[in-house]
This record gives structure tokens, sequence and C-alpha cells, in this order.
């Protein structure tokens, strides 16, 4: 396996000083390829606000000319390592595991951050409660806790559009056959959709948390 990247928690941002975040429910944000923690904490706001909300950045840096941060490397389209993703979720876990407690965690990633967050569900199903996949993808290969993640079957949302031409077809056929045998699924397919994130799936991302909450 790759050496897990480690995540800066200096660079993490918080939706309320750390004084407020004990005993409330945590929801990471992971942001996608070439963006940095920015990019999805605005998301925060068409949440529900019960939730602490930590927008974190991704700790590799992407080969120039590109902009922002990755979790892991892409070479070409269809050049996603599966080890690296794996890296990537021990190195959230093991930020997850210094930052203040929390009631409960989840997960929200987009692209290769929603990736890494079903890789982090994977490794640690006891650590993290659910997760909402945009536009992301189930890494291939079997990991030690897999069987045990079948039996518990966490929720997970899965949100993707018909014209995201971003994750490769493979991918999306293994995420379609993998995510129902191991998680309990809220899936929906956005007609239109590129790679990206509309208003009708945010708000079907609010009603999947507000389950959470009511849970």
């Amino acid at each position: 396996m790759d050496a897990a990247p480690r995540v800066d928690p200096d660079l993490v941002l918080w939706s309320v000083p750390e004084e407020e975040r004990a005993g409330r429910p945590l929801l990471v944000l992971l942001h996608g390829y070439g963006a940095d923690e920015r990019d999805l904490f605005g998301l925060s706001a068409h949440l529900p606000d019960d939730f602490v909300f930590a927008a974190v950045r991704a700790p590799l840096t992407p080969p120039w000319p590109a902009p922002g941060f990755s979790w892991y490397p892409i070479e070409g389209l269809d050049g996603r390592d599966p080890d690296a993703v794996t890296a990537a979720g021990h190195g959230l876990l093991a930020w997850l595991a210094a930052a203040a407690p929390a009631a409960s965690v989840g997960l929200l990633g987009f692209s290769q951050g929603a990736a890494v967050a079903l890789q982090a569900l994977r490794l640690d199903p006891d650590r993290i409660g659910f997760v909402v996949n945009l536009s992301g993808y189930a890494a291939p290969g079997a990991l030690p806790r897999d069987e045990e993640l079948a039996e518990r079957r966490p929720p997970v949302f899965w949100g993707r559009g018909t014209h995201d031409d971003v994750i490769p077809t493979a991918l999306v056929a293994h995420t379609t056959e993998w995510l129902p045998a191991h998680a309990d699924l809220s899936g929906r397919v956005y007609a239109g959709l590129t790679h990206s994130v509309s208003q009708d799936e945010l708000a079907d991302v609010r009603t999947f948390l507000m389950k959470r909450l009511a849970g």
C-alpha cells in the first residue's frame, strides 16, 4: 500500500469554533480533483445546520498546470489506482482520529473526494456512519472489512448525471453493482447533469441527511 498522505489539520475549514462542536454530528466535506477546501464549504448553507461541517483540503498537488489539490494521482482519464485511493482513505481517517470528537461522523465527497469517502467507510465502518457520494465511484478490489460492510449495510447516497463524462464507464458499472451489495443505497441519476451538483441533487442530499439526523 502507498504511504498515507497526511491531511493538514490547520487547513480544515470548520463551520463553528471548537467549543461548539462537542456532542454534535460531524459532516466532513471532501472536494474533487483540482479544487480545495473552499469548493464544497458553500454547500453547508443548503444542508441541515444540525451538523458541524468540516471541509478538508486534499494533501497532494496535481502536476502543473492543474490548479488546486488532489486526494490521489490521476494518470489519464482511466488512471485511478485503487491502492492510492486506499492510502488517501487511511490519511483521512488518521486526521479524523485526531480531530475533535463527534456524536457521529458522515462523509460527503465530490468526484475523487467521494471515492475516498467510500474507501474510508470500507476501511473503518465503526467510525463512519454514512456517505454522500456525489459524482464519484467505489474503487475496485476487495478490502478486509467488505464482508462486514455488506452485513451492516450503512446508508449511502449516490447521485450522478446522465451527461457526466469524467468518471470512466467501467467504474460507474462497478459502482452500480458494488454499492447495492454493501450499503443501504439511495441513488438517483439526474437528467442532463454533467460532472457537477444541481439544486435538485442538493435537495435530495438534504432529505437524506435529515433522515440520518432522525435516526
